[in-house]
């Protein structure tokens, strides 16, 4: 299962790098009004992945954050549980 991963990711880095070579040149981009911008393709094509994938991560690992936090009080409260309690008896005896 490893290798087809392995191999997957390395066909799809060359088709990156294939599309990248292919479609390097600047294109022009109108912001507002008459100011413009060369850009190279692929560069804006990884500046809207990371804008378009950011959101998408950071809610992500704050709901991955918010589950451990969630499982450890639970882990916690499950070992306070086990732990038997004290009678006051013992607690005479281990004053004494």
């Amino acid at each position: 299962m490893q290798f087809l991963k392995t191999v997957f990711w390395a066909i799809l880095a060359a088709v990156v790098a294939l599309f990248c070579w292919v479609n390097g040149g600047p294109v022009t981009i109108n912001l507002w009004n008459n100011l413009q911008a060369d850009i190279r393709l692929p560069v804006l094509l990884l500046i809207v992945f990371v804008i378009g994938f950011l959101p998408t991560w950071l809610i992500m690992r704050a709901r991955i954050w918010t589950l451990r936090r969630r499982i450890e009080a639970m882990e916690r409260n499950r070992l306070t549980a086990l732990q038997p309690e004290r009678s006051a008896a013992e607690d005479e005896q281990v004053a004494i």
